[in-house]
């Protein structure tokens, strides 16, 4: 295990931590803001203990996922765009909290919640499935098409489980306002997908063929 390894991971946990918490607690006013704690134990809880295992196993894919330089220009307006969507719907579930506005009902956020943590088993087996996956697009050295698993389903269950992350975000927070700007993940992974495809399939062997033969890209028998 590399301790350069070990402590950058660290760092960007620690700041990941502290920027949501920010991003949550300072708009709300308060601490006292229950389901912005509940999103930050579901979803940094999970993630310190995934870290640790890939630190172990593999922590070749932990410097995968923890380098997020883009080359493709198109993808770093992705990224961007991505950011700002995640700064308004954490502000707004914010002021959300301490102003009143609009609150969903109880049994939405435990399915929130429900739905966070499967996506995120979902997260975990892709990672196990396909150890090319980094946070960037490119194509790696002696990188082979992954077909099998989540991956003979759809094309990219990562994003696949993002998208439902992402989304139930909302629902954890209480926020329809926050829900609402999540929503606008999905034009931003559809842009996403489309470019990776490309790059996958001018550099990659056996792409092209792999995409006649899954057809869905991110939800079965829809797209």
């Amino acid at each position: 295990m590399s301790v350069r390894l070990f402590f950058r991971a660290i760092f960007k946990f620690l700041m990941g931590l502290v920027l949501v918490g920010l991003l949550l607690f300072l708009p709300a006013g308060t601490f006292a803001f229950r389901n912005a704690w509940i999103l930050i134990g579901i979803l940094f809880v999970p993630m310190f203990l995934a870290g640790l295992v890939m630190m172990a196993v593999n922590p070749g894919l932990l410097e995968k996922r923890l380098n997020a330089k883009e080359e493709e220009k198109e993808q770093k307006t992705v990224i961007a765009l991505s950011g700002i969507m995640f700064l308004a719907a954490f502000i707004a579930a914010g002021l959300n909290h301490r102003f009143g506005w609009l609150e969903m009902p109880g049994w939405m956020v435990v399915s929130g919640v429900v739905l966070f943590l499967l996506a995120y088993a979902m997260y975990a087996e892709v990672l196990r499935e396909n150890t090319y996956l980094s946070r960037t697009i490119e194509v790696q050295e002696n990188q082979k098409v992954v077909d099998t698993g989540l991956y003979g389903i759809v094309r990219h269950p990562m994003y696949s489980s993002t998208l439902i992350l992402f989304l139930s975000m909302g629902l954890v927070l209480s926020s329809p306002i926050s829900f609402a700007i999540l929503l606008m993940y999905i034009p931003i992974i559809v842009k996403r997908i489309l470019n990776e495809e490309k790059v996958l399939a001018e550099g990659l062997e056996g792409y092209s063929e792999y995409m006649k033969k899954v057809k869905y890209r991110l939800v079965p028998l829809i797209w």
